[in-house]
């Protein structure tokens, strides 16, 4: 076989993608036939017959057995192509995104199958320390898939429009996260256009998934605090991977629900000290800050823009109410915030407003606040 992967399956070739178990590379096509949809409707062409599905199977022996736990050991794939070009994909840490795309650019199909009973539960975290560094791994693997070879950009003419849009969405929404310097024309066309798609995603997530609106507003609300912190840290880690070649190291997500046994949810209190809380709670802080010089100057100001501070105050308030669960999370019954947390957001967030201030400063004044000069 090639090095291309739209090469046919050269069967001499077998063992070095397969492996050495005859029994397993016998199986293959029997698989793929197996895998068809039935030719039970004029459409489905090389389907497999009606009744198929009740037809009898032969009793697994007890070589058979053997051969298959010869198989699923650790030892089997070396030496071969298992976790490369066959089977699951290794090498990231979004090795399911890597894996379904891979099979749509050789031109597989997937059909989402939705089973009246749960076919497949897992476990989450679910208080926000843990969820943060969870959003941080999937977000440096869609940021490692951005500059590698899987970048939808880079698909072949076999991968649907719709499919490479999806992808292409998978490797760049990381990059996202970004601080808006002032409100402008620009940006509020920019702004309206994503808050129309978002709403329109929302609608057919609603009607798909059948989850309730407040549901949906909480996964939002969720989305930007992950885009201000795990977003954000993300994009510089994936980038310092990809220039300096420097490997990233993840803290294991608890996934266990706490120690308290009366309480279903005592996991949930739980808050833990990680970086990734600075950036939202300094964006918190900004905006309050904000939204009182604003107040102040336009009250305070010759010629009042009233306008222009009913659009910034209703920006500010939008943002607060997309971080209010995470403001909420902090204040937890169970766990406390370490005071450094607060310290160093405060000390950021009057930081930045000297600097804008700085930058900025009022019409008509060079100095900050009329009378102190900016060192």
């Amino acid at each position: 076989m090639g090095d291309s992967d739209d090469e046919e399956m050269n069967l001499s070739l077998a063992p070095k993608m397969f492996g050495n178990s005859n029994l397993l590379i016998d199986s293959i096509p029997v698989a793929e036939f197996q895998g068809r949809p039935l030719a039970d409707h004029p459409s489905v062409k090389n389907g497999r017959p009606p009744g198929a599905l009740t037809i009898p199977r032969d009793l697994l022996d007890a070589s058979t057995v053997a051969e298959a736990i010869s198989v699923i050991s650790c030892w089997y794939e070396e030496k071969t192509e298992w976790g490369q070009r066959v089977g699951w994909i290794y090498g990231s840490v979004t090795e399911d995104v890597v894996t379904g795309y891979r099979m749509h650019n050789r031109g597989w199909r997937s059909v989402y199958c939705v089973t009246k009973r749960d076919a497949f539960r897992g476990t989450a975290p679910i208080n926000l320390t843990d969820r943060l560094h969870q959003v941080l791994r999937w977000a440096t693997g869609s940021v490692e898939i951005f500059f590698s070879r899987n970048n939808a950009f880079l698909a072949s003419s076999r991968m649907k429009v719709l499919q490479r849009i999806a992808y292409l969405n998978v490797g760049i929404y990381p990059f996202t996260s970004f601080i808006v310097q002032t409100l402008n024309v620009t940006f509020l066309v920019y702004l309206l256009i994503i808050t129309i798609t978002l709403c329109t995603l929302a609608v057919l997530e609603v009607k798909w998934s059948g989850i309730e609106l407040e549901e949906w507003w909480r996964n939002e609300q969720f989305w930007l605090i992950g885009g201000t912190s795990a977003h954000l840290a993300a994009v510089f880690q994936g980038l310092l991977k990809v220039v300096a070649g420097v490997e990233i190291s993840f803290t294991l997500t608890s996934k266990s629900a706490g120690d308290d046994d009366d309480d279903e949810f005592a996991d949930l209190y739980i808050v833990k000290w990680t970086s990734l809380m600075i950036p939202p709670l300094v964006i918190m802080m900004v905006n309050l800050i904000a939204i009182a010089v604003g107040i102040s100057r336009t009250i305070y100001s010759v010629i009042p823009q009233w306008s222009r501070l009913l659009g910034g105050v209703f920006f500010s308030f939008w943002v607060l109410a997309h971080l209010y669960p995470f403001a909420k999370g902090l204040m937890g019954r169970r766990g406390r915030t370490p005071t450094i947390v607060f310290v160093w957001s405060g000390l950021i967030a009057i930081i930045i407003s000297l600097l804008w201030v700085a930058i900025n400063p009022p019409e008509g004044s060079n100095q900050i606040g009329g009378s102190f000069q900016f060192p």
